[in-house]
């Protein structure tokens, strides 16, 4: 962290007091665990001599005083792909960090990151990019493969989001008649949130942004309200009822209130909804199925910090928010404010594991899947293996629960594919890559043949790797030739990032860091046959 002209790392679980005039939400993240790497130019410390001042591998940051108004929307061209390395927490140890890499898919609760458009046979992508100069300045980037040529154009560079926080990484959408839109989120209060629309239908060149607003919700003369902050933003599009977002916001009033938002138009939002507030608050993944939306949540527990995430929930939503039930049909009051709830699927409270959501899809029957990894505590290292990858399924009258596999940390992170009734498969980063026990690793393509029962390995995709390979993603309406994207990144130390992505046979690409106007990606990875 940046105090005056000096640079310093401060250890959370050292620190006995804080300053929290100056920045109370830099405050609230240290000394609750969640140190991201943000920027302040004056940030007054009142410590103890205890305290242990270390100078810093990579700076904190806060971003004071951003402002919508500070973010141009800069429409021009990068000469090529570059994701951002982002570490959050160091953790003094061998690991370095919490967690690290190359993170310009993450993420697990942003969604999602890329959408395939038969209209035009492209997969259009956004991604937290960087400069050519920086591995960690975040900048927000658009772009799209061809189908019809296996081709990438250079990515747009949308905007500077003046921030190296990964969690500030954008998330897409495409309307029903073509147009993109991207949501540029932001990691609590301290900076902004915005939407823009492309100018063309299923053109990336160009965007305007988007000067939406909510109801307040409060019946007649209810007022119009700007929406400029929104954090881990997970959007779907339906053609019949237009926009459904799932969202957290901070302290309102639980430290992360898990929210929701519809619009038939994207401009205009109908009132905000909370859906649970459960003590500390939650982590929330969505999804969307033939008749429905639903999420997944955990919750933290009042008294461990944020760092400690455990139960299992559920909800769903059948009519575009307007009511809520479990997966059962009972119908629920929100915001859920009890722990034990009918939402609830697991108590894995009581198993004494942590909870770390991957992916919620549907089946062909429409009934929820929820893919997440179970471990021992939020450090790296073995002391909290195992890390059981589990997929919950609802059978219609009750939830089942199947081990995948095993991975070694919280923060790998990969999806679940359906390719047809008896062809499951997740892919995800599940074999030690060259920093073990950091985020990511080597890439596994699992298959079940039984609908989620059972899992086997059925291509390793990529070996011998220099980094981890992070935060596997899954397009929206996954075309067989783009049909994983991802990024690579040192665990342990600032790097440079690769963007990836895989073919349903397993082969994976890479896109150019440095390329003229169009490029074919080259094969990097080809599974064995």
């Amino acid at each position: 962290m940046t105090c005056g002209s000096m640079n310093w790392n401060l250890n959370a679980r050292n620190l006995p007091q804080f300053h929290r005039a100056t920045c109370p939400r830099l405050c609230e993240d240290l000394i609750k665990g969640e140190v991201a790497m943000v920027h302040t130019a004056s940030v007054f410390l009142v410590v103890l001599p205890r305290v242990i001042l270390a100078l810093m591998l990579a700076s904190v940051t806060c971003n004071v005083g951003v402002s919508a108004e500070s973010i141009a929307t800069l429409n021009t061209k990068a000469d090529g792909y570059r994701g951002i390395w982002y570490m959050n927490q160091p953790s003094g140890d061998q690991y370095v960090y919490k967690y690290s890499g190359g993170l310009g898919t993450y993420c697990a609760k942003h969604r999602p990151f890329a959408i395939y458009c038969p209209a035009v046979d492209k997969t259009f992508f956004c991604y937290g990019g960087t400069t050519a100069e920086s591995h960690t300045h975040l900048l927000h980037m658009v772009s799209y493969f061809d189908h019809k040529t296996n081709s990438v154009p250079r990515p747009t560079i949308l905007l500077d989001k003046q921030t190296s926080d990964a969690h500030d990484n954008p998330v897409i959408s495409v309307d029903g008649d073509g147009y993109l839109w991207i949501f540029s989120t932001s990691h609590g209060t301290s900076r902004p949130s915005l939407i823009h629309r492309s100018d063309k239908p299923y053109e990336i060149d160009s965007f305007t942004r988007v000067p939406a607003s909510r109801t307040d919700g409060k019946g007649p003369g209810q007022r119009n309200i700007a929406i400029d902050n929104f954090s881990y933003l997970q959007v779907w599009y339906r053609p019949d009822s237009g926009f459904m977002c799932f969202f957290t916001k901070y302290g309102n009033p639980a430290a992360r209130t898990s929210m929701f938002m519809h619009s038939t138009d994207g401009v205009r939002w109908d009132a905000w909804q909370r859906l649970a507030a459960i003590e500390e608050g939650h982590y929330q993944v969505s999804g969307v199925g033939k008749e429905r939306a639903g999420s997944m949540m955990n919750y933290h527990p009042r008294g461990k910090g944020l760092n400690w995430r455990t139960n299992l929930y559920y909800l769903e939503t059948r009519d575009n928010g307007q009511s809520w039930c479990a997966a059962d049909g009972t119908e629920l009051t929100l915001p859920l404010t009890s722990v034990d709830n009918p939402a609830l699927v697991h108590d894995y409270a009581q198993d004494g594991l942590n909870v770390y959501l991957k992916d919620l899809q549907y089946d062909e029957d429409d009934r929820p899947l929820l893919l997440y990894i179970t471990s021992g505590g939020y450090e790296a290292g073995p002391s909290n293996d195992p890390r059981t990858w589990m997929l919950a399924k609802w059978t219609g009258d009750m939830w089942t629960y199947h081990p995948i596999t095993t991975s070694d940390n919280n923060y790998d992170m990969g999806e679940l594919w359906q390719v047809g009734p008896d062809d499951w498969r997740v892919i995800a980063p599940t074999t030690t890559g060259p920093q073990p026990y950091n985020p990511g690793g080597e890439v596994v393509m699992w298959r079940s043949t039984d609908q989620g029962k059972m899992w086997q390995p059925m291509r390793q995709m990529t070996w011998k790797s220099g980094r981890n390979h992070t935060y596997v993603r899954r397009p929206v309406n996954a075309h067989p030739d783009f049909f994983a994207v991802w990024a690579d990144g040192h665990g342990r130390q600032p790097s440079s990032s690769r963007l990836y992505f895989a073919n349903a046979a397993g082969d994976v690409f890479v896109l150019p860091e440095h390329m003229a106007e169009t490029a074919v990606p080259v094969r990097v990875f080809e599974a064995p046959r």
